[in-house]
Protein backbone atom coordinates (compact mmCIF):
# COMPACT_ATOMS: atom_id res chain seq x y z
CA UNK A 1 0.00 0.00 0.00
CA UNK A 2 1.53 3.13 -1.25
CA UNK A 3 -1.19 5.87 0.69
CA UNK A 4 -0.53 6.03 4.24
CA UNK A 5 -1.61 9.00 6.64
CA UNK A 6 1.59 11.12 6.13
CA UNK A 7 0.23 12.34 2.92
CA UNK A 8 -2.57 13.48 4.80
CA UNK A 9 -0.53 14.91 7.44
CA UNK A 10 1.31 17.10 5.55
CA UNK A 11 -1.03 18.95 3.79
CA UNK A 12 -1.98 20.00 7.66
CA UNK A 13 0.02 23.15 9.13
CA UNK A 14 0.48 23.64 12.94
CA UNK A 15 0.59 26.97 13.16
CA UNK A 16 -3.03 26.90 10.64
CA UNK A 17 -4.65 24.57 13.45
CA UNK A 18 -3.71 26.11 16.41
CA UNK A 19 -4.78 29.89 14.90
CA UNK A 20 -8.12 27.96 14.01
CA UNK A 21 -8.57 26.67 17.52
CA UNK A 22 -7.84 29.82 19.18
CA UNK A 23 -10.56 31.81 16.69
CA UNK A 24 -13.57 29.85 16.88
CA UNK A 25 -16.86 31.44 17.62
CA UNK A 26 -19.42 30.98 19.98
CA UNK A 27 -21.91 30.27 16.90
CA UNK A 28 -19.32 27.59 15.41
CA UNK A 29 -19.42 25.96 18.90
CA UNK A 30 -23.41 25.87 19.11
CA UNK A 31 -24.06 24.75 15.27
CA UNK A 32 -21.57 21.79 15.80
CA UNK A 33 -23.17 21.07 19.26
CA UNK A 34 -26.85 20.80 17.53
CA UNK A 35 -25.73 18.72 14.27
CA UNK A 36 -27.00 14.98 13.66
CA UNK A 37 -23.46 14.42 12.57
CA UNK A 38 -20.12 15.99 13.29
CA UNK A 39 -16.87 16.20 10.93
CA UNK A 40 -13.50 16.99 11.98
CA UNK A 41 -13.62 20.29 11.92
CA UNK A 42 -16.65 20.12 14.40
CA UNK A 43 -14.24 18.13 16.53
CA UNK A 44 -11.93 21.54 16.21
CA UNK A 45 -14.43 23.58 17.38
CA UNK A 46 -15.30 21.36 20.62
CA UNK A 47 -12.07 21.52 21.75
CA UNK A 48 -11.52 25.11 21.52
CA UNK A 49 -11.37 27.33 24.92
CA UNK A 50 -14.21 29.12 23.21
CA UNK A 51 -16.61 25.82 23.58
CA UNK A 52 -15.18 25.94 27.82
CA UNK A 53 -18.38 27.75 29.08
CA UNK A 54 -20.64 25.42 27.19
CA UNK A 55 -18.81 22.23 28.94
CA UNK A 56 -22.44 21.20 31.02
CA UNK A 57 -24.13 20.82 27.31
CA UNK A 58 -21.40 19.21 26.12
CA UNK A 59 -21.48 16.88 29.19
CA UNK A 60 -25.09 16.42 28.97
CA UNK A 61 -24.96 15.48 25.55
CA UNK A 62 -21.63 13.01 25.76
CA UNK A 63 -23.28 11.46 28.47
CA UNK A 64 -26.50 10.72 26.29
CA UNK A 65 -24.32 9.65 23.25
CA UNK A 66 -22.01 6.63 25.35
CA UNK A 67 -25.44 5.13 26.44
CA UNK A 68 -27.46 5.08 23.53
CA UNK A 69 -24.07 3.42 21.84
CA UNK A 70 -22.56 1.43 24.55
CA UNK A 71 -24.94 1.48 27.39
CA UNK A 72 -24.08 1.48 31.15
CA UNK A 73 -20.98 0.02 30.60
CA UNK A 74 -17.05 -0.14 31.91
CA UNK A 75 -14.49 -2.19 30.75
CA UNK A 76 -12.02 -3.22 33.27
CA UNK A 77 -8.14 -4.13 32.67
CA UNK A 78 -4.94 -4.05 33.84
CA UNK A 79 -1.28 -2.86 32.37
CA UNK A 80 1.16 -6.17 32.58
CA UNK A 81 4.39 -4.71 32.54
CA UNK A 82 7.09 -7.05 31.09
CA UNK A 83 10.24 -5.16 30.60
CA UNK A 84 11.56 -1.60 31.74
CA UNK A 85 14.53 -2.08 29.42
CA UNK A 86 14.78 0.07 26.29
CA UNK A 87 16.92 1.29 23.63
CA UNK A 88 15.26 5.35 23.51
CA UNK A 89 15.59 8.03 25.13
CA UNK A 90 12.95 9.90 25.85
CA UNK A 91 13.14 12.95 27.91
CA UNK A 92 9.63 12.25 29.69
CA UNK A 93 10.26 8.63 30.45
CA UNK A 94 11.32 6.57 33.65
CA UNK A 95 12.31 4.07 31.06
CA UNK A 96 14.69 6.21 29.16
CA UNK A 97 17.82 4.96 28.33
CA UNK A 98 19.72 7.48 30.13
CA UNK A 99 18.17 6.26 33.77
CA UNK A 100 20.88 4.81 35.19
CA UNK A 101 18.71 2.47 37.11
CA UNK A 102 18.01 -1.40 37.15
CA UNK A 103 16.03 -2.80 34.64
CA UNK A 104 14.57 -6.22 34.27
CA UNK A 105 12.63 -8.55 31.70
CA UNK A 106 10.62 -10.73 33.05
CA UNK A 107 11.31 -14.66 32.26
CA UNK A 108 8.41 -16.83 31.45
CA UNK A 109 7.64 -18.17 34.66
CA UNK A 110 7.58 -14.64 36.30
CA UNK A 111 5.38 -13.95 33.64
CA UNK A 112 3.08 -16.69 34.85
CA UNK A 113 3.08 -15.35 38.10
CA UNK A 114 2.20 -11.81 37.45
CA UNK A 115 -0.46 -13.53 34.83
CA UNK A 116 -2.23 -15.41 37.80
CA UNK A 117 -1.79 -12.24 39.58
CA UNK A 118 -3.92 -10.29 37.62
CA UNK A 119 -6.55 -12.92 37.09
CA UNK A 120 -6.95 -13.60 40.29
CA UNK A 121 -8.16 -9.90 41.06
CA UNK A 122 -11.00 -10.63 38.40
CA UNK A 123 -9.06 -9.65 35.12
CA UNK A 124 -9.84 -11.03 31.74
CA UNK A 125 -8.15 -8.10 29.62
CA UNK A 126 -4.04 -7.80 30.15
CA UNK A 127 -2.15 -4.81 28.47
CA UNK A 128 0.52 -5.97 27.49
CA UNK A 129 3.64 -3.93 27.72
CA UNK A 130 6.99 -3.28 27.46
CA UNK A 131 9.76 -0.49 26.83
CA UNK A 132 11.33 0.15 23.39
CA UNK A 133 14.13 -2.91 23.50
CA UNK A 134 14.41 -4.68 20.16
CA UNK A 135 17.61 -6.90 21.12
CA UNK A 136 15.80 -8.10 24.42
CA UNK A 137 11.96 -7.92 23.68
CA UNK A 138 10.94 -7.84 20.15
CA UNK A 139 8.87 -9.81 17.97
CA UNK A 140 9.65 -13.50 19.12
CA UNK A 141 9.31 -12.76 22.68
CA UNK A 142 5.86 -10.99 22.63
CA UNK A 143 5.00 -13.99 20.49
CA UNK A 144 6.11 -16.45 23.30
CA UNK A 145 4.32 -14.06 25.64
CA UNK A 146 0.94 -14.28 24.11
CA UNK A 147 0.36 -17.89 23.35
CA UNK A 148 1.56 -18.32 27.47
CA UNK A 149 -1.39 -15.92 28.34
CA UNK A 150 -4.12 -16.61 25.86
CA UNK A 151 -5.10 -19.37 28.02
CA UNK A 152 -5.69 -16.91 30.94
CA UNK A 153 -7.19 -14.27 29.49
CA UNK A 154 -9.99 -13.49 26.93
CA UNK A 155 -8.23 -10.66 25.60
CA UNK A 156 -5.07 -9.76 24.89
CA UNK A 157 -3.70 -6.32 24.02
CA UNK A 158 0.04 -5.23 23.57
CA UNK A 159 1.32 -1.51 23.88
CA UNK A 160 4.87 -1.84 22.78
CA UNK A 161 7.65 -0.51 20.22
CA UNK A 162 6.26 -0.04 16.82
CA UNK A 163 7.03 -2.45 14.58
CA UNK A 164 6.74 -3.74 10.72
CA UNK A 165 3.57 -5.16 8.93
CA UNK A 166 5.05 -8.78 9.26
CA UNK A 167 5.55 -8.43 12.65
CA UNK A 168 1.76 -7.89 13.56
CA UNK A 169 0.68 -10.16 11.13
CA UNK A 170 2.54 -12.60 13.30
CA UNK A 171 0.60 -11.09 16.06
CA UNK A 172 -2.78 -10.82 15.15
CA UNK A 173 -2.47 -14.62 13.83
CA UNK A 174 -1.48 -15.57 17.68
CA UNK A 175 -4.68 -13.82 18.95
CA UNK A 176 -3.45 -10.62 19.78
CA UNK A 177 -6.90 -8.23 19.80
CA UNK A 178 -5.36 -4.47 20.02
CA UNK A 179 -1.98 -2.96 19.60
CA UNK A 180 -1.73 0.64 21.54
CA UNK A 181 0.68 3.11 20.00
CA UNK A 182 1.04 6.59 21.07
CA UNK A 183 2.45 9.10 18.68
CA UNK A 184 3.26 11.19 21.89
CA UNK A 185 3.01 14.83 20.12
CA UNK A 186 2.15 15.25 16.69
CA UNK A 187 4.35 18.68 16.32
CA UNK A 188 6.98 17.50 14.21
CA UNK A 189 9.52 19.87 14.34
CA UNK A 190 9.89 19.07 18.41
CA UNK A 191 9.49 16.00 18.51
CA UNK A 192 13.13 15.70 17.99
CA UNK A 193 13.46 17.02 21.12
CA UNK A 194 11.74 14.78 23.22
CA UNK A 195 13.24 12.01 21.59
CA UNK A 196 17.29 12.77 20.73
CA UNK A 197 18.14 8.68 20.72
CA UNK A 198 17.00 5.86 19.37
CA UNK A 199 14.39 4.09 16.66
CA UNK A 200 11.60 6.23 18.50
CA UNK A 201 13.12 9.67 17.10
CA UNK A 202 12.28 8.57 13.71
CA UNK A 203 8.90 10.45 13.62
CA UNK A 204 7.74 8.94 9.90
CA UNK A 205 8.14 5.82 11.18
CA UNK A 206 5.69 5.96 14.20
CA UNK A 207 3.31 8.00 12.10
CA UNK A 208 2.80 5.21 9.62
CA UNK A 209 2.96 2.55 12.12
CA UNK A 210 -1.13 2.65 12.41
CA UNK A 211 -1.28 2.18 8.90
CA UNK A 212 0.86 -1.30 9.18
CA UNK A 213 -1.45 -2.65 12.36
CA UNK A 214 -4.54 -1.77 10.04
CA UNK A 215 -3.01 -3.74 7.17
CA UNK A 216 -2.17 -6.54 9.52
CA UNK A 217 -6.49 -7.30 10.32
CA UNK A 218 -5.76 -6.34 14.17
CA UNK A 219 -9.22 -5.88 15.48
CA UNK A 220 -8.54 -2.58 17.59
CA UNK A 221 -5.87 0.06 17.31
CA UNK A 222 -5.19 2.64 20.41
CA UNK A 223 -4.03 6.15 19.56
CA UNK A 224 -2.76 9.02 21.85
CA UNK A 225 -0.78 11.58 22.75
CA UNK A 226 1.02 12.77 25.90
CA UNK A 227 -1.10 15.08 26.68
CA UNK A 228 1.48 17.89 28.67
CA UNK A 229 4.26 17.76 26.01
CA UNK A 230 2.53 20.48 23.83
CA UNK A 231 -0.55 22.07 23.03
CA UNK A 232 -3.45 19.47 24.11
CA UNK A 233 -5.68 21.19 22.19
CA UNK A 234 -3.61 21.05 18.74
CA UNK A 235 -2.34 17.69 19.54
CA UNK A 236 -5.40 16.00 19.98
CA UNK A 237 -6.94 17.49 16.49
CA UNK A 238 -4.36 16.03 14.79
CA UNK A 239 -5.09 12.97 17.10
CA UNK A 240 -8.72 13.03 15.60
CA UNK A 241 -7.09 13.67 11.94
CA UNK A 242 -5.51 10.15 12.13
CA UNK A 243 -8.55 8.42 13.17
CA UNK A 244 -10.93 10.28 10.53
CA UNK A 245 -8.27 8.80 7.93
CA UNK A 246 -8.10 5.21 10.00
CA UNK A 247 -11.70 4.62 9.95
CA UNK A 248 -12.38 5.41 6.35
CA UNK A 249 -8.96 3.45 5.30
CA UNK A 250 -9.38 0.25 7.80
CA UNK A 251 -12.92 0.37 8.46
CA UNK A 252 -13.20 -3.22 10.15
CA UNK A 253 -10.96 -2.05 12.60
CA UNK A 254 -12.25 -0.29 15.70
CA UNK A 255 -10.41 2.20 17.76
CA UNK A 256 -9.87 3.52 21.14
CA UNK A 257 -8.28 7.19 22.43
CA UNK A 258 -6.60 7.42 25.85
CA UNK A 259 -5.82 10.40 27.88
CA UNK A 260 -2.37 10.26 29.27
CA UNK A 261 -1.80 13.20 31.25
CA UNK A 262 2.24 13.81 31.84
CA UNK A 263 3.09 12.78 35.28
CA UNK A 264 5.80 12.50 37.49
CA UNK A 265 8.81 9.71 36.77
CA UNK A 266 12.64 9.49 37.06
CA UNK A 267 14.08 11.88 35.46
CA UNK A 268 11.44 13.45 33.51
CA UNK A 269 10.51 17.13 32.27
CA UNK A 270 7.96 19.29 33.71
CA UNK A 271 4.96 19.85 31.48
CA UNK A 272 5.23 22.21 28.93
CA UNK A 273 1.97 22.58 29.04
CA UNK A 274 -0.58 22.04 31.84
CA UNK A 275 -3.76 20.27 31.43
CA UNK A 276 -6.93 21.03 34.19
CA UNK A 277 -9.12 18.46 34.89
CA UNK A 278 -12.07 20.84 33.31
CA UNK A 279 -9.93 20.50 30.27
CA UNK A 280 -9.67 16.76 30.10
CA UNK A 281 -13.31 16.71 30.73
CA UNK A 282 -13.99 18.82 27.60
CA UNK A 283 -11.67 16.89 25.57
CA UNK A 284 -13.25 13.82 26.17
CA UNK A 285 -16.58 14.95 25.55
CA UNK A 286 -15.29 16.35 22.23
CA UNK A 287 -14.51 12.89 21.31
CA UNK A 288 -17.33 11.10 22.15
CA UNK A 289 -19.71 14.15 20.35
CA UNK A 290 -17.37 13.70 17.52
CA UNK A 291 -17.52 10.49 16.89
CA UNK A 292 -19.68 7.77 19.11
CA UNK A 293 -17.81 4.53 17.90
CA UNK A 294 -14.83 5.94 19.84
CA UNK A 295 -13.92 3.53 22.72
CA UNK A 296 -12.51 6.09 25.53
CA UNK A 297 -10.21 4.55 28.11
CA UNK A 298 -9.13 6.59 31.24
CA UNK A 299 -6.11 4.96 32.93
CA UNK A 300 -4.88 5.38 36.50
CA UNK A 301 -2.61 8.29 35.78
CA UNK A 302 -5.81 10.05 36.83
CA UNK A 303 -6.74 11.10 40.74
CA UNK A 304 -9.30 9.08 42.01
CA UNK A 305 -11.60 11.78 42.39
CA UNK A 306 -11.98 13.19 38.87
CA UNK A 307 -11.95 9.24 37.26
CA UNK A 308 -15.47 8.73 40.46
CA UNK A 309 -16.76 12.02 38.39
CA UNK A 310 -16.05 10.95 34.79
CA UNK A 311 -17.70 7.47 34.46
CA UNK A 312 -20.83 8.68 33.01
CA UNK A 313 -19.50 11.16 31.04
CA UNK A 314 -18.37 9.17 28.18
CA UNK A 315 -15.44 7.04 29.00
CA UNK A 316 -15.58 3.08 28.26
CA UNK A 317 -13.12 1.56 29.69
CA UNK A 318 -10.67 2.03 32.89
CA UNK A 319 -7.69 0.58 34.31
CA UNK A 320 -7.40 -0.62 37.91
CA UNK A 321 -5.19 -1.72 40.30
CA UNK A 322 -2.28 -1.04 37.94
CA UNK A 323 1.20 -1.33 38.48
CA UNK A 324 3.49 0.38 35.76
CA UNK A 325 6.71 -1.86 36.46
CA UNK A 326 7.89 -5.31 35.48
CA UNK A 327 7.28 -7.41 38.32
CA UNK A 328 5.80 -5.21 39.99
CA UNK A 329 2.23 -7.35 41.05
CA UNK A 330 4.15 -10.05 42.71
CA UNK A 331 7.49 -10.64 41.32
CA UNK A 332 9.33 -6.93 42.08
CA UNK A 333 7.40 -4.28 43.45
CA UNK A 334 9.90 -1.80 43.85
CA UNK A 335 11.76 -2.14 40.52
CA UNK A 336 11.75 0.96 37.64
CA UNK A 337 8.24 2.31 37.36
CA UNK A 338 7.65 4.02 34.07
CA UNK A 339 5.57 6.63 35.55
CA UNK A 340 3.22 7.42 38.87
CA UNK A 341 0.23 6.45 39.53
CA UNK A 342 -2.68 8.56 41.46
CA UNK A 343 -5.81 6.29 41.89
CA UNK A 344 -4.11 3.33 43.64
CA UNK A 345 -7.22 1.42 44.58
CA UNK A 346 -7.87 -1.98 44.34
CA UNK A 347 -9.78 -3.57 41.51
CA UNK A 348 -12.18 -4.42 43.65
CA UNK A 349 -13.19 -1.15 44.76
CA UNK A 350 -13.05 -0.28 41.18
CA UNK A 351 -15.58 -2.19 40.26
CA UNK A 352 -17.56 -1.51 43.36
CA UNK A 353 -17.85 2.23 43.04
CA UNK A 354 -18.65 2.17 39.06
CA UNK A 355 -21.68 -0.33 40.38
CA UNK A 356 -22.39 2.15 42.68
CA UNK A 357 -23.09 4.64 39.94
CA UNK A 358 -25.32 2.28 38.25
CA UNK A 359 -23.09 0.96 35.67
CA UNK A 360 -21.63 -2.72 35.29
CA UNK A 361 -18.15 -3.31 35.58
CA UNK A 362 -17.09 -5.54 32.36
CA UNK A 363 -14.34 -8.19 32.99
CA UNK A 364 -14.74 -10.16 30.21
CA UNK A 365 -16.45 -8.53 27.22
CA UNK A 366 -16.05 -10.94 24.18
CA UNK A 367 -13.76 -13.40 23.09
CA UNK A 368 -11.74 -13.97 19.46
CA UNK A 369 -12.80 -17.04 18.05
CA UNK A 370 -10.24 -19.03 16.00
Amino acid sequence: MDTTFTSIFKTYSWEEITQKIYSTTPEQVKQSLHKSQRNIIDFLYLLSPTAKPMLEEMAQLSHQITTRRFGKNIQLYAPLYLSNECQNICTYCGFSMDNKLPRRTLTPSEIDIEAKALKAMGFQHALLVTGESNHTVGTPYFLQAVEQLTSLFSQISIEVQPLDYEDYLALHEAKVNAVMVYQETYHQEVYKTYHPKGKKSNFQYRLETPDRIGRAGMHKIGLGVLLGLEDWRVDSFFTALHIDYLQKNYWRTKYSVSFPRLRPATGTVEPNFLMRDDDLLQLICAYRIWNPDLELSLSTREHPLFRDHIIPLGVTAMSAGSKTNPGGYVIAPESLEQFEISDERSPAEIASLIAKKGYQPVWKDWQMEY
